[in-house]
């Protein structure tokens, strides 16, 4: 009983710091008009606030994934929860878009080691006919921060400055990391012998310019902006490092990244589908336009207009993470991909209902909560030994993270060539198409009785 206990209050503490994270970029846009009140912003570089924690969260997850195989769960947990706080303190006391900007750059460090370390701890703790429900509550985190960051956001500035969703941060922080110190198993998975710091640099790097040089450019003067300054070479410079980052793995003892691993079939596919996941949540941020230009709503109206596919993200999650356990991850990675089609292909469909808008986002937000919940998290903890959980998952997030990247430039051009609303329905039927073809990707993962055999092959060495 006392086991079980503890297992439940370590779920809520990695679930805790998971939605912590989360919520940091969902409550972030409501206080976008307080911030520039206070804080002189030039209208173009608002959406660093946001870029910028996912840009360095991207940088960060290689690194936390690694350090804790090597030095453990509960310390590098402990170590990102404190960055985290950090970067919260210097965001709550900033005056100042630069130091405003290092403050979230901090925090999305900090950030990045939640997610990665958090799914290793469940492949560490729980068996494997149970991580499945357990990724799913995880998952659901981010259905939930987008569904109470913007309520929350809402109250506390109606009381408070914009300083204090920050600030909220120190006391849960400590309250995180005084219970990690308490429950948090500390696994480690690998002994120091060789820390890959040429690999976590050149990979760091490589994302890093990829995003920026990305993150510039102007659907509106596309040919333009893509031969600037503040794109051409830093995608030309991400190339080379990435070439440079595949030298230095293959010949590093303990890469940071073992190539090795996309010899594996199983992989491949879910690198594959982890890419897609990625596109597809790129276009969740682009549904609110879209609807203002279809219905003719306000924007604040529109933003409630998506509480069909959070909701369906939430209460999806933990539910296929059951029926994973159950029935194989193939059955329930297939199910979530053909959901998230019919549901952009509703929306493509979308004239004036605002039914069918609402229906769509039900099949959508469902679609997600398999691809991204447990369902891809849940395949690499079986494909891998565990000295090497944390740093797959980091991969995972990296596959959705370049997706996401990505995909918003891709969006761009493509509203830029169509205009606004068919830019988007377009978009639409794009995601639709891919999806097809993914589809049929994901029907050479293995089922239900294969991935049997491989966890008794893997229990069995």
């Amino acid at each position: 009983m006392e086991q079980k206990s503890s297992k439940k209050w370590l779920i809520a503490l990695l679930f805790t710091g998971v939605l912590m994270g989360a919520l940091d970029i969902s409550i972030v846009g409501p206080a976008i008009p307080s911030i520039e009140t206070t804080i002189s912003i030039e209208p173009r570089m608002l959406g660093w606030i946001f870029s910028i924690y996912i840009l360095f969260n991207l940088i960060g997850i290689s690194l936390f994934a690694k350090l804790s195989d090597i030095f453990g769960r509960k310390i590098i947990y402990v170590v990102a929860v404190s960055i985290f706080a950090l970067g919260s303190i210097v965001v709550s006391f900033s005056n100042d878009f630069t130091v405003l900007l290092i403050g979230r750059s901090i925090q999305g460090f900090g950030a990045s080691g939640f997610l990665p370390v958090a799914s290793a701890v469940v492949g560490d703790v729980f068996p494997p006919e149970k991580r499945g429900r357990i990724l799913g509550l995880i998952g659901a985190v981010f259905g939930i921060a987008f569904i109470i960051g913007p309520v929350i956001a809402g109250v506390l500035l109606h009381y408070f400055s914009w300083h204090s969703l920050f600030l909220i941060n120190i006391p849960i922080a400590i309250i995180i990391i005084l219970g990690s110190f308490k429950i948090l198993p500390n696994t480690k998975s690998l002994e120091y012998t060789f820390f890959d710091w040429k690999g976590i640099i050149t990979i760091g790097l490589t994302l890093g310019s990829f995003a920026y040089g990305v993150n510039n450019i102007d659907s509106e003067n596309l040919a333009q902006s893509i031969l600037s300054i503040h794109v051409f070479p830093f995608v030309v410079f991400s190339i080379i490092l990435f070439f440079i980052s595949i030298y230095i793995e293959r010949k590093a003892p303990a890469p940071i990244i073992k190539l090795s691993f996309f010899r594996n079939k199983e992989i491949r596919i879910v690198g594959i589908i982890a890419f897609t996941t990625g596109l597809v949540q790129s276009s969740f941020v682009f549904i609110p336009t879209f609807a203002t230009g279809v219905f003719d709503v306000e924007p604040a109206a529109a933003s409630f207009m998506l509480l069909p596919i959070v909701i369906a993200t939430a209460i999806g999650a933990p539910v296929f993470g059951r029926l994973i356990d159950s029935y194989g991850s193939k059955i329930v990675v297939i199910t979530g991909i053909i959901l998230t089609f019919v549901g952009f292909y509703l929306l493509y469909r979308v004239i004036d209902s605002k039914f069918l808008f609402y229906f769509s986002g039900v099949f959508i937000g469902l679609g997600l909560s398999v691809l991204s919940g447990s369902s891809l998290r849940y395949i690499m903890l079986n494909e891998v030994p565990a000295t090497d959980r944390a740093v797959t998952q980091g991969m995972l997030t990296i596959f959705i993270s370049l997706g996401q990247i990505v995909g918003a430039a891709a969006i761009g051009v493509v509203v830029s060539e169509f205009g606004q609303v068919n830019g988007y329905k377009n978009t639409f039927l794009y995601l639709v198409v891919i999806l097809v073809v993914i589809t049929f990707v994901a029907l050479r993962l293995k089922n239900k009785e294969q991935e049997k055999q491989l966890l008794e092959q893997n229990i069995n060495k």
